[in-house]
């Protein structure tokens, strides 16, 4: 078994650039596009990604730093710390149950999609750690093999159903035809911050408030696109982080950056995407007529939309603030902070890219979020050491918005207690 996950590992150390390419590839074979146009297809949409994976990287480390010197300034002190998805990722693959549950997630998702019970072909491998976690999380509290592969697969359905689900949206909005985007914590965020936000468009007075960037261009011209918002918004954030005038506005220019160069990252993915999308169409048409199938891939397609860059950037001075004011909150939002694009997408998405609406409603999905982590974090700490991860200097617990704050994880482990107590 050691063995196994240290070779599962190896693959996975490859990172999305190099096996989504690899993938796209077999996919482009088996749908019958040409050896040649499969190995364009792969290597387009791995370069794709290697452009998006630097601009995330370019968000995270300037927006971490940023919520950092927040916390300092402001004298956050709360008991629980949120040590972000990378360690929610290495607990979990660092799970005894790991190393099987990659082939059962694939699986799976195949028998489903032969039964008519998705549309969604999930090729985004790296991102299983999600389905994983839910495992992890079941095997921690019961210890039990069968119950982690129930935990898993439970999770996994979930998604692919959110996926299909969601994915007319996806295209419509975000323009990204075929896909669906079966993250896992998009996915397990993506119902409540959706529900919230029907509410939120049917109360009178806030129902006819409408900032989306196309609006916001007509009505403040040049300060009003895309990366002149992210400038803006990127200084406001240096300025609540105490930076001096230089660094303040390093920190706009960053995210302006952001801003502008996302839909162009995705813009070149999508090249390299379309023709094994049109090839999956018309394979599945001439076996099965006009079924429809989606290719499942990363979240990080949607999250460079300036509405939902807009809105991500306006949540985190307030996530910090929730994390004050709540009354029985102990965790201190910190590592998860730059992925709050990732949880918004699909609100976003739903309410056309009105950043005020989104805005309500992801302060209330974050809030709720807080709480789940803050009830997660006996178990959060729990998998750490299981792990043999040491504690972070200074934390005596830990938890994450992703994992520990994430919807349908916090149902899990609900469902694994559930179980403990009766069997």
């Amino acid at each position: 078994m050691d063995k196994l996950l240290s070779g599962v590992q190896a693959v996975l150390n490859l990172g999305p650039t190099v096996i989504l390419p690899i993938a796209i590839f077999i996919l482009g074979l088996l749908f019958k596009t040409g050896a040649k146009k499969a190995f364009k297809s792969g290597i387009t949409i791995g370069i794709g990604f290697v452009g998006i994976n630097l601009v995330i990287d370019l968000l995270v480390k300037n927006l971490g730093p940023a919520a950092q010197a927040m916390v300092e300034r402001f004298g956050l002190n709360l008991t629980v710390i949120d040590t972000g998805w990378p360690s929610a990722a290495a607990i979990s693959w660092a799970s005894p149950v790991a190393a099987i549950l990659i082939p059962v997630c694939l699986f799976v998702n195949i028998i489903l999609l032969l039964l008519k019970l998705t549309k969604t072909l999930d090729i985004d491998i790296w991102n299983y750690w999600h389905f994983i976690a839910a495992g992890a999380t079941g095997y921690v509290v019961t210890g039990s093999w069968w119950f982690a592969i129930l935990c898993t697969v439970l999770y996994e359905i979930a998604v692919l159903f959110v996926a299909d689900k969601t994915a007319p949206m996806v295209q419509k909005f975000y323009g990204l035809e075929g896909i669906s985007l079966p993250t896992g914590s998009t996915a397990a965020f993506g119902p409540i911050g959706i529900l919230v936000g029907m509410g939120v468009s049917r109360i009178p007075g806030i129902k006819r408030l409408n900032a989306d960037p196309e609006s916001i261009q007509k009505r403040f011209g040049i300060f009003g696109e895309p990366m002149m918002m992210g400038l803006i918004l990127g200084c406001v954030i240096g300025i609540l982080a105490g930076y001096d005038l230089g660094k303040v506005f390093q920190v706009g220019i960053s995210m302006g950056a952001v801003m502008l160069l996302m839909p162009r990252m995705v813009k070149i993915l999508m090249e390299g995407l379309i023709p094994i999308s049109e090839a999956a169409r018309s394979f599945l048409q001439k076996r099965y007529g006009d079924r429809e199938i989606y290719i499942g891939l990363d979240a990080a397609l949607a999250v460079g939309h300036p509405s939902v860059m807009a809105t991500a950037l306006l949540l985190v001075p307030i996530t910090l603030l929730l994390a004050v004011i709540l009354p029985g909150n102990k965790v201190l939002p910190f590592g998860d902070l730059a992925t709050i694009p990732f949880y918004v997408a699909f609100v976003v998405g739903s309410l056309r890219g009105n950043i005020i609406h989104s805005l309500i409603s992801g302060t209330v999905m974050v809030a709720l979020s807080l709480y789940m982590a803050t009830n997660f974090a006996d178990v959060h700490t729990q998998m750490l050491s299981g792990a043999q991860f040491s504690m972070p200097e200074g934390a005596t617990q830990i938890s994450s918005l992703d994992m520990g704050g994430n919807l349908f994880n916090w149902l899990i482990l609900k469902f694994s207690q559930l179980w403990a107590s009766i069997f």
